[in-house]
């Protein structure tokens, strides 16, 4: 199988972090990109870069010199994001500010940034979007999460259209409720908007799942890896959940 190169935002942690192993024991040369690593890598296969994406203005340039170093990423994973825990009629407007910019203009000006690229060799590529559920439904305390990650569904899918004729494809992956750092976050700042401990939010969080269990990191990042495969060649602009059926639509 032909070697490629990944980039994988938020790769330093939860469904990035499962995300950026599952492509390097692929085989796979993989670009980690986030705010800061614990860790020095441990593969030879996985290049770390530490860069801010909430500096929209940079995201250009930034791509240009990481082309320069590590060549032309085939494919492209846009996980990075943030979430905060507050009803709509207490939340600030810089809240929304802080996790549009990640969650959406981010995204979109990556994904620009490459797709250019792409073009202007003619190469094939793909973007995958991490999105969530919360894109497809509502959840209480969760306002501007929610509305950023519908506006990452409707991105994925104006984009879809629009570079199916380059054989760029673009879809995004769904999770449901994932066991990650920000969900454990969210159960305690969550059960303290309700009046609830983490227990009970894990609680209620289960019992919510048909398959009787929430996801793993590696439950997400198996889909996302069926999506940069050829098995996946003709989907495109497609919004796939990964919620132990508790979405389905």
């Amino acid at each position: 199988m032909t070697q490629r190169l990944i980039l994988v935002t938020g790769g330093a942690s939860g469904i990035g972090k499962a995300c950026v192993e599952r492509f390097a024991a692929d085989g796979d040369h993989v670009i980690s990109v986030d705010l800061q690593h614990e860790t020095t890598s441990v593969s030879p296969q996985v290049f770390q870069e530490v860069f801010d994406l909430t500096q929209l203005d940079e995201i250009v340039s930034w791509v240009s010199s990481l082309v320069e170093r590590y060549g032309l990423p085939d494919v492209i994973v846009n996980s990075a994001g943030i979430s905060r825990m507050n009803f709509l009629i207490d939340s600030p407007v810089d809240e929304w500010e802080a996790i549009f910019k990640l969650n959406v203009f981010a995204v979109a000006q990556l994904s620009r940034a490459f797709a250019n690229a792409w073009l202007g060799i003619g190469s094939p590529g793909r973007i995958i979007n991490i999105a969530s559920q919360a894109g497809k439904n509502g959840y209480r305390g969760l306002g501007a999460y929610v509305a950023s990650k519908h506006a990452v569904i409707g991105l994925t899918k104006t984009a879809a259209v629009e570079l199916a004729p380059h054989n760029i494809l673009v879809n995004a992956v769904c999770p449901g409720i994932v066991e990650t750092p920000m969900k454990h976050r969210e159960r305690i700042d969550g059960g303290a908007l309700r009046g609830l401990t983490a227990d009970e939010i894990l609680a209620e969080d289960i019992s919510q799942v048909p398959l009787g269990r929430t996801a793993q990191p590696s439950d997400v990042a198996n889909v996302v890896h069926f999506q940069a495969s050829q098995a996946a060649d003709y989907m495109t602009g497609q919004a796939i959940n990964v919620t132990g059926g508790m979405t389905m639509h």
